[in-house]
């Protein structure tokens, strides 16, 4: 891993965990949050996955509309550490926790 991509992987993790933790305390179902990433395509390439406990729980998450608003906060918190995703909506998914 190139320093430059090292540096990237960084400001991922510390603007993700932020998200982790308001999602642990405020969204029933949510367990943790994780990305892959290629770094010679990025930030296009970034994938973000929200892992939940079960489908019941994504569903509960997306009929209350809290999909929105953890979008919205994966989207912000990355800005903050000057990481702008290109298209939200695929490039975070919601997903059963195994």
């Amino acid at each position: 891993m190139k320093k430059t991509d090292k540096k990237i992987d960084n400001k991922l993790r510390v603007a993700l965990t932020e998200v982790c933790d308001i999602a642990l305390d405020t969204i029933p179902g949510y367990q943790w949050i994780t990305h892959t990433v290629k770094y010679d395509a990025f930030p296009a390439s970034l994938q973000i996955s929200c892992g939940f406990v079960s489908a019941e729980a994504i569903d509960l998450l997306q009929r209350e509309q809290q999909d929105v608003e953890l979008k919205k906060l994966i989207f912000k918190k990355l800005a903050v550490v000057d990481i702008n995703l290109k298209d939200v909506n695929k490039q975070v998914k919601f997903v059963v926790a195994k």
